[in-house]
């Protein structure tokens, strides 16, 4: 459902403002993932809380976030992309409010859930109308802008965190989503054209949505305890045989119900689309293990604050957001295969420099890896959406980004469980705990290596179908 027929050669006011819109309501989403990091220790001093349910402020957000996100895109293909951004962006603002004034720890985790849901009902109708209100030929554009504005957000989250924290309140990280988010609402209202309502409105399979969100949150809260109650734990173990059996069912299900289903056939049946999905859930491993950890060295190893650590990643994140965008205008230039193969393979080379990490290093030591992983990243995750969603048919845009960032939170998950175990397990000194990350390090550079093996073997194309186009480049990609 196309809202803007934009011609291929230009870019009018009315699509700018509309990409302006997507950029700001993507950095508002990405800007909550990070800028609570540097806040925990002031929460947990003012809801008077522990450390481990003060967590749970930014885990109940990524949890609700990444498991509802396929229900978002199929919500969005259905009853409109512009319909379900505005419902999706009015929930966020307004649990962000109730959020900052909040009296209990219990009370904003509620509310972090409840933006859980805004975020995942905005993301995959963003993705949908950043790729509806541009050509064809300008896709690669789309997927930069998304990705940069990720990066940008993800960057400047702990910068705006620890400012709003140190000078007012970590009141006003909430605050501050309700003014962005009505500006988002109104842009998107003045540039998006109203959703066109289909005659035959495809129906919902609840069955299989209710299946599908309930083994996910089981399969995610069993890998997000698993470092602290341990992988033996009966309640790890019942959830991930919990979480089993439900994905298990879903599965046999899906076959009956056709369209509705919310993973149709012709979605993971699609070889390209697929492709792009497992070498996602690979590499997604590297970014997250990133976040989480290079702040933690800095921290303890080189004794670094809280706002100090997450100015270190500058390095990175600054990397990954500019190259983001840069990769929009290389991706058609260059193709599909190069752009997202390039990517893998830098991002694999920076996490193997960064696994060298010891206990002497200082900082300056540590800026080579992150700036490689940044250029990595910013290629790869921006050209890997772009090939992903472009795979498919264009009714299916919202659903397609819905399920890439689905196997992105999945893959980070996962990794983040198998790299906290590595970590924890080292021990508790310093000297352990960084011999500890440069494993994890390295097994995160290994999963990025059979990432990339993926990537440039059948994303953009299979290689034999490559070679005989450059040899007979007069044939149209659906001929390979």
């Amino acid at each position: 459902m196309p809202a803007v027929q934009p011609d291929a050669h230009g870019i009018d006011r009315s699509t700018l403002l509309a990409l302006a819109a997507m950029g700001l309501a993507t950095v508002v989403i990405a800007n909550d993932f990070t800028a609570l990091s540097v806040a925990l220790p002031a929460i947990e001093r003012d809801l008077h809380s522990d450390l481990s349910t003060v967590q749970w402020v930014i885990n109940a957000y990524a949890l609700v976030f990444g498991v509802l996100i396929v229900t978002g895109g199929k919500l969005a293909d259905i009853f409109g992309r512009r319909r379900i951004f505005v419902v999706g962006a009015t929930t966020f603002a307004s649990c962000s409010l109730l959020g900052g004034v909040a009296q209990s720890v219990d009370w904003l985790i509620v509310c972090r859930s409840l933006m859980g849901i805004g975020g995942a009902l905005m993301w995959p109708a963003i993705l949908g109308m950043t790729y509806d209100v541009l050509p064809k030929a300008k896709a690669g554009i789309a997927g930069g802008l998304i990705m940069g504005a990720c990066g940008f957000g993800n960057a400047v989250g702990p910068l705006i965190g620890g400012l709003l924290t140190d000078g007012l309140s970590w009141r006003w990280i909430f605050f501050l989503n309700v003014p962005v988010a009505a500006f988002g609402v109104l842009a998107t209202l003045t540039a998006i054209p109203p959703d066109t309502v289909a005659q035959e409105r495809e129906r919902l399979d609840f069955g299989g949505l209710t299946a599908l969100s309930l083994g996910l949150v089981a399969l995610l809260l069993a890998l997000d305890q698993s470092s602290a109650w341990g992988w033996g734990d009966p309640r790890v173990v019942g959830l991930l045989a919990f979480g089993g059996v439900l994905l298990g069912v879903f599965a046999l299900a899906e076959r009956r119900v056709g369209s509705a289903a919310p993973l149709p056939g012709d979605v993971v049946g699609n070889r390209d689309f697929s492709a792009a999905c497992v070498s996602v859930l690979l590499m997604s491993a590297v970014f997250f293990a990133s976040l989480l950890f290079l702040p933690q060295f800095m921290t303890k190893a080189l004794h670094y604050s809280a706002l100090r650590g997450g100015l270190g990643l500058l390095p990175l994140l600054g990397t990954f957001a500019a190259v983001s965008f840069v990769a929009g205008p290389l991706y058609p230039r260059l193709s599909p295969k190069a752009t997202v193969s390039a990517g893998a393979v830098c991002t694999t080379v920076g996490m193997l420099l960064l696994s060298f990490i010891s206990r002497g290093d200082h900082y300056l030591s540590l800026v080579p890896g992150m700036v490689v992983v940044g250029v990595g990243l910013g290629l790869f995750l921006s050209s890997v959406t772009t090939a992903g969603v472009t795979a498919l048919d264009d009714s299916r845009t919202a659903l397609a980004g819905g399920i890439v960032y689905m196997f992105q939170i999945a893959g980070g998950s996962v990794g983040l469980g198998l790299n906290t175990a590595i970590v924890t397990g080292a021990g508790l000194s310093v000297g352990d705990f960084t011999s500890g990350i440069s494993h994890a390090f390295l097994l995160d550079a290994a999963l990025s290596a059979i990432g990339t093996a993926v990537a440039v073997v059948w994303v953009g194309g299979r290689l034999h179908a490559q070679h005989h186009a450059t040899r007979h480049p007069h044939l149209h990609r659906a001929h390979l």
